[in-house]
């Protein structure tokens, strides 16, 4: 009982330590009331010391002159009838009164709530209960004194000065105090425990990246995100060597930045394409931008694809587990000596060795490095040649033409061919078409079909506008023209398959288009009906360093010993000819 009242808080113990107490006495007293039951023939009584301000009057005239009354034995007790032990105090105010004629709440001091002090205790007068003898002797006026103090410090002092619950806990348990609210003290010097762990640490600037989100622009997120103004975003557009890498984005897209302690931005990373990109420094008190063009490191690795014709070539190499743009470069190479509808049948068998540059585990810039095609009409092998980047045979033929029939990649409709009698579009007379016309959207790209030198560029507002003109290096020119984009000039090298402009719809033109001539002696001919220029091979010394090249590609085509990727799969097709 008693660990389940100090258990309780303290309020709660004042309001029940009074009746726990008036419960306890009256049980007492029940027990007295029995006791005066057994004993017949002898009055009894129990001495108990009150204050005299607590008896009734006609009790306090009685209590003057009334002899102490022995208590009778208790129920088994070998021992005769004892006297009770006389009354023993200094306060000449307590009274020995027979318990039985008392009312509860004389019985009772109850002024110790209202006196109650900080420490747990009261002031006040407490209630004494006379020491009831159980020895065969009589106790002293001491002893009995003795005795009356431990009786009441047991029934009523030891609830109410026990230790709160703060100070009884047992074993265990946790704490829900809050170290920011109340600092942990660890030793008389006042050192903070917060303070201590939180140590001031140095700033230092890291990389974090941004995905950009529908709706974003560069202006936005230079504002919002890097914290520059309108200024500085004009000002940086305008040193960046191209705005696409910040104004061409696309949802997906990141972009890297670092910023200082205070949130302003001190450097910025974006990528051109998966290899290369722009490292921009800001410098923050001259508000100026430094832009330093960058290439990732990539590591090189080789994989060997073999595969079975079923259906259509593409849809073949397409099972082996090329790419795309891999599959795509494939029939590019092998078209060039062979016919896939005429020349292709079911059951043939090829092979492709690619070269990938991985970066940062991300497969980019795949590369062909030799491919074999065994049929049942025409068996081909190609190798790349690191000198010029061009594919030959392995005894050195070149796999290229000297001179490409179209100046562009990928097929486009011809929207007006070579006529020396056409009608003008526009007067309606009779005006030659000296050229070949060929549909194409604004911006794409024309290349050069061949080796040569840029002899004229210019702009010629009724007529070709923006124009070129390559002399080759077999002797032949081509002129291109209403184009939207010059992106050579006059007196630079160009090579095969090297990008010269952008087509358009510049001049005296009807719609956006590429004219396209080809001239012979300086004679305009039909660029689509010329006999192009044989294709060159390799001598002497370029030839020799080729064949030591080739033969270690040639040796992962027929045998696998480096650890490269094989893969093996057909695709099925209704169509019996080739793609």
């Amino acid at each position: 009982m008693l660990r389940i009242l100090h258990s309780l808080p303290r309020t709660h113990k004042l309001l029940i330590l009074p009746v726990a107490t008036m419960v306890t006495v009256l049980g007492t007293h029940k027990i007295i009331s029995a006791f005066d039951t057994l004993g017949e023939s002898a009055p009894t009584a129990v001495a108990v010391n009150l204050p005299s301000n607590l008896l009734p009057e006609d009790v306090q005239a009685h209590a003057s002159t009334s002899p102490q009354v022995a208590t009778p034995p208790l129920a088994g007790d070998a021992h005769g009838p004892v006297e009770a032990s006389p009354i023993a105090s200094d306060d000449a105010t307590q009274h020995a009164v027979p318990l039985a004629s008392l009312t509860p709440h004389e019985v009772v001091d109850v002024s110790f709530l209202a006196k109650h002090d900080d420490n747990g205790g009261h002031v006040g007068t407490p209630l004494k209960a006379a020491s009831i003898a159980t020895d065969t002797a009589a106790p002293t006026v001491k002893e009995a004194a003795k005795l009356d103090t431990q009786a009441l410090h047991l029934a009523m002092q030891l609830p109410w000065n026990a230790p709160d619950v703060e100070d009884y806990e047992d074993i265990g348990g946790t704490s829900y105090e809050d170290l920011s609210a109340d600092p942990l003290i660890l030793s008389d010097g006042d050192i903070d425990l917060e303070e201590e762990l939180a140590a001031k640490e140095v700033f230092v600037p890291s990389w974090e990246t941004y995905t950009i989100q529908p709706g974003d622009t560069f202006a936005v997120m230079a504002e919002r995100t890097l914290g520059l103004g309108y200024s500085e975003v004009m000002k940086l557009l305008g040193e960046i060597p191209e705005k696409k890498a910040l104004t061409r984005w696309r949802v997906g897209d990141t972009f890297d930045f670092k910023l200082n302690e205070t949130g302003d931005l001190l450097a910025l990373r974006v990528m051109k394409n998966a290899r290369t990109g722009y490292l921009i420094e800001r410098n923050i008190e001259e508000k100026s931008f430094e832009v330093t063009s960058f290439e990732k490191a990539a590591q090189a690795t080789e994989r060997l694809f073999a595969g079975t014709v079923n259906g259509s070539f593409a849809q073949s190499a397409s099972a082996t587990g090329l790419s795309y743009a891999e599959v795509a470069e494939l029939s590019s190479l092998l078209s060039k000596k062979l016919n896939f509808r005429r020349d292709t049948r079911r059951g043939d068998k090829f092979e492709v060795l690619v070269e990938t540059d991985m970066i940062e585990g991300k497969a980019t810039d795949s590369r062909i490095l030799a491919a074999r095609y065994e049929g049942a009409k025409m068996d081909l092998t190609v190798v790349r040649n690191s000198a010029d980047d061009r594919f030959y045979t392995p005894d050195g033929h070149s796999l290229d033409p000297a001179f490409d029939r179209h100046p562009f990649s990928g097929s486009y409709r011809i929207s007006s061919s070579f006529n020396l009698r056409r009608k003008h579009p526009i007067t309606g007379r009779i005006s030659p078409h000296r050229g070949t016309d060929f549909a194409m959207r604004s911006g794409t790209p024309v290349t050069s079909p061949a080796d040569g030198r840029v002899v004229k560029a210019a702009f010629q507002a009724n007529g070709a506008g923006n124009y070129l003109v390559i002399r080759h290096d077999n002797g032949y020119k081509t002129r291109y023209m209403h184009l939207s984009k010059r992106l050579v000039s006059e007196g630079d090298r160009v090579s095969m398959g090297e990008k010269i402009a952008l087509s358009g719809n510049t001049g005296r033109s009807t719609g956006p288009h590429l004219h396209y001539e080809v001239m012979v002696n300086n004679s305009q001919v039909d660029p689509m009906r010329v006999k192009l220029p044989e294709s060159k091979s390799l001598t002497g010394q370029g030839l020799a360093v080729f064949k030591k090249e080739s033969q270690k590609l040639l040796a992962k085509l027929e045998n696998d010993n480096d650890g490269t990727v094989v893969a093996s799969r057909s695709a099925s097709s209704s169509r019996p000819d080739g793609s």
